[in-house]
């Protein structure tokens, strides 16, 4: 039962995103800092965790989970450092993720050949 929910939850996400690319005129970057916007405000508000809690991956996998691990971090980091830990705790908790993004965009760099459009 765990897989459906994750499914759902995930996929409803990537349907709010795709009626924005349909409906509206917002780049993929704008609906992209929006979704990790939304992640960070839910985070604040209370609202993420207990989805995150709810539907696991389904929630932390999307962008928006990124918002939320960000902002998880920076709660954190506030609590155990002070007011320092509002510059460091989003890059901590998310150096991982940052780390592996940057890897593959490297290995996909040397692997593949650029094309003129």
């Amino acid at each position: 039962m765990e897989y459906v929910i994750a499914f759902t939850v995930g996929g409803f996400i990537c349907v709010i995103g795709q009626i924005l690319i349909d409906k509206t005129s917002l780049t993929p970057a704008r609906i992209l800092t929006g979704f990790t916007i939304a992640g960070i405000v839910l985070t604040a508000f209370g609202v993420y965790k207990p989805l995150v809690d709810f539907a696991g991956s389904g929630a932390s996998v999307p962008i928006s989970g990124f918002g939320y691990l960000m902002a998880s971090g920076v709660e954190k980091a506030v609590k155990e450092n002070g007011a320092i830990g509002i510059l460091t705790g989003a890059l901590t908790a998310a150096a991982g993720g940052i780390c592996a993004a940057v890897t593959g965009s490297v290995i996909a760099g040397l692997l593949s050949r650029s094309k003129e459009k």
